[in-house]
């Protein structure tokens, strides 16, 4: 099993993540320690300006990177080469000269000398060998086809065309200011992100996914298809507290993934199952994915704002992955867990429902009004003290060490895309590209918002191919975002559309990288997974044009009657594009009823008197065909006996 998810993964990154031994291990495990103590400081106790802050954050990541990350499969997987410690220590180096050098450089008013420059040149290539390694071959590219574009744009036609900028206003841009690696990317990844990801692995240390697969197994084990909805439970439960779609993999899938395909699942589809259903971890608050922090800054908002937006938007997610579920469970005729397997309710709650605490401890400091920062921080005090109530759940000085490390580990990653992805975010202001394309977005639709929504999300998803999540939000968000703005979408819509399609990233083939994790546990092939996983969350493609049309879902200007008629309205179009999707009601559907099927869906999307009326008359119609053509089977069957 270890060996598939090993090879699986090849297929996103470079190489795998290394495992050490020995001294090497030593090293890098205080390596990483020290940087979660580190980011702790920074982030409660420390009055550094953001720009020192995040050279600080990208100069440890970088250099964890080259220690994790194999340069080729070829390279070494038991520790790094000599190479890749020079390149440790470079990029340790790029970051502390930020640090080290910025108030002289404000005291030279941001004019570089050739130093700078040198220092600019290493971190640029730096950041990009660090991606390729660590998120994949497809941000790098884009990121040097952006900086090509911001120095000869000039060679560009029509619209897109400018004048060009000299290399060395592009590297000043890039890494002397805020507003290339070091601007919002790269701070929300320093501050919010890494907090919240830190937070999520000492929960995940006091034994909080156990205690989230045990409630889940407790409550939805006895529904049809017991183990897969449990894995649709247990990863919206894990997703309030992990904001990434691989860590809800990881801790949910080892044990839902065996358990469905105990049951009778296929195993492609068990393995799709946690993907699709762990990828929603990144829309669910209260810790959302990265995306939702950038979302904050980029609008200008507090997080809680956005926080509040993603409840209704979560739900109808993981409602539409419920639905599939439960009906591929009919349709191959599978039952529920006996009770005699299940965990008991009440023991469940006495002995690990303390862990929710610190989740608690967090919505209640969110809603008063505290920063994220804050929040996170008195977060990993309650996770702490609240675990060490209970025996079981108590964390000695070795967990406490596993746990800082796996939060350095898993921010890597993040961190390196936040880096990359500013090389964008900086030409796009540059250049002005965002406008051009937001000029030509709504040229293309011809005025109509339908058009203009269909063509950013099939923008997005094409990003998605062979973006991370992050990447593919802050791209969407910086360039296709600003159309709908000016065609009248509420910007909080705006940008959550962006945010959503960015999402289902992880489960778009043939990145697919929750779906590639989730093979290796299943043990079935990665693309088959990939594939039936994008099926699976296809219902929830809906949800984005919903909150759109009715940014009441987002909780934006509420009108209590007209939001519950959106929330039934979204709820039944939802079940009819499971149903069409799924190709099955309470039997197998026939063409007229799988097309009346997906445009009741459709027209339940948009609001309105008389497309609702319209969707519910369709919805009913395939509903009632089905049914009498149930009845017809039933007395055939019958009387065949």
């Amino acid at each position: 099993m270890i060996k598939n998810k090993e090879k699986n993964k090849s297929k996103t990154n470079s190489s795998v993540e290394r495992k050490f031994y020995g001294k090497v291990a030593i090293y890098v495990t205080f390596l990483a320690v020290f940087t979660s103590l580190l980011h702790i400081w920074m982030n409660s106790m420390s009055l550094m300006i953001a720009i020192k802050r995040n050279a600080i954050h990208l100069g440890f990541m970088l250099s964890l990177t080259f220690l994790m990350y194999p340069a080729s499969k070829k390279s070494p997987k038991d520790k790094p080469s000599v190479f890749d410690w020079i390149l440790s220590i470079a990029g340790l180096s790029v970051g502390l000269y930020i640090f080290l050098t910025y108030d002289n450089l404000v005291e030279r008013s941001l004019i570089p000398n050739r130093l700078d420059y040198i220092f600019a040149v290493l971190a640029i290539i730096l950041i990009l060998e660090a991606a390729r390694r660590a998120v994949g071959i497809i941000l790098p590219i884009l990121s040097i086809c952006f900086i090509i574009y911001a120095k000869f744009g000039y060679l560009f036609p029509g619209m897109f065309a400018h004048r060009g900028f000299s290399w060395a206003r592009i590297l000043t841009r890039m890494y002397l200011t805020d507003e290339g690696i070091f601007g919002v990317t790269l701070m929300v990844s320093a501050s919010y992100v890494f907090m919240f990801i830190l937070f999520g692995s000492f929960l995940n240390k006091s034994g909080t996914a156990k205690f989230f697969n045990d409630f889940a197994l407790a409550l939805a084990g006895r529904l049809r298809g017991g183990p897969a909805q449990v894995a649709v439970m247990a990863s919206g439960l894990m997703g309030t507290i992990s904001g990434s779609a691989q860590a809800n993999v990881a801790t949910t899938g080892s044990f839902t993934i065996p358990l469905m395909k105990e049951v009778g699942y296929e195993p492609k589809f068990a393995g799709a199952v946690e993907a699709a259903a762990s990828t929603g971890g990144i829309l669910m608050p209260p810790i959302m994915g990265a995306a939702s922090f950038m979302m904050a800054s980029f609008l200008g908002i507090p997080y809680i704002k956005v926080m509040y937006a993603g409840i209704i938007p979560a739900l109808f997610y993981y409602f539409a992955i419920f639905i599939m579920v439960d009906f591929e469970a009919k349709k191959i005729g599978l039952r529920g867990m006996k009770a005699d397997e299940l965990p008991n309710l009440k023991s469940v709650l006495k002995k690990e429902g303390h862990l929710v605490i610190p989740i608690i401890v967090i919505l209640i400091l969110l809603i008063k009004g505290l920063t994220p920062l804050f929040a996170a921080f008195f977060g990993l005090i309650a996770v702490i003290l609240t675990s060490s109530l209970r025996k079981s759940t108590r964390m000695n000085l070795k967990k406490f060490i596993e746990a800082l490390e796996e939060g350095a580990k898993t921010a890597v990653s993040v961190a390196i895309a936040c880096a990359v992805v500013g090389f964008i975010v900086g030409v796009v202001a540059m250049t002005g590209l965002g406008q051009v394309v937001a000029l030509n977005i709504i040229k293309l639709s011809l005025g109509k918002l339908w058009l203009a929504l269909l063509l950013v999300m099939i923008a997005s998803i094409f990003l998605g191919m062979g973006l991370p999540a992050t990447a593919c939000y802050i791209i969407t968000a910086s360039i296709a975002a600003p159309a709908l703005i000016r065609m009248g979408v509420k910007p909080l819509a705006a940008h959550f559309f962006a945010f959503y399609y960015g999402t289902l990233s992880a489960v778009v083939p043939p990145v697919a990288l929750t779906s590639y994790t989730a093979a290796g546990i299943a043990g079935a092939k990665p693309i088959e997974v990939a594939v039936t996983g994008f099926k699976l969350a296809f219902a929830g493609i809906i949800i984005p044009f919903m909150f759109v049309y009715s940014p009441m879902l987002l909780m934006i200007d509420i009108s209590l009657g007209k939001l519950i008629l959106a929330i039934i309205t979204g709820i039944l179009g939802i079940i009819c594009l499971g149903s069409a999707a799924e190709n099955y009601f309470i039997l197998k559907l026939n063409i007229l009823e799988r097309v009346f099927a997906f445009s009741a869906a459709i027209l339940l999307v948009k609001p309105g008197s008389v497309t609702d009326g319209i969707g519910l008359l369709l919805m009913i119609i395939f509903i009632l065909c089905n049914v009498i053509r149930n009845k017809k089977y039933n007395k055939i069957a019958e009387g065949s006996n």
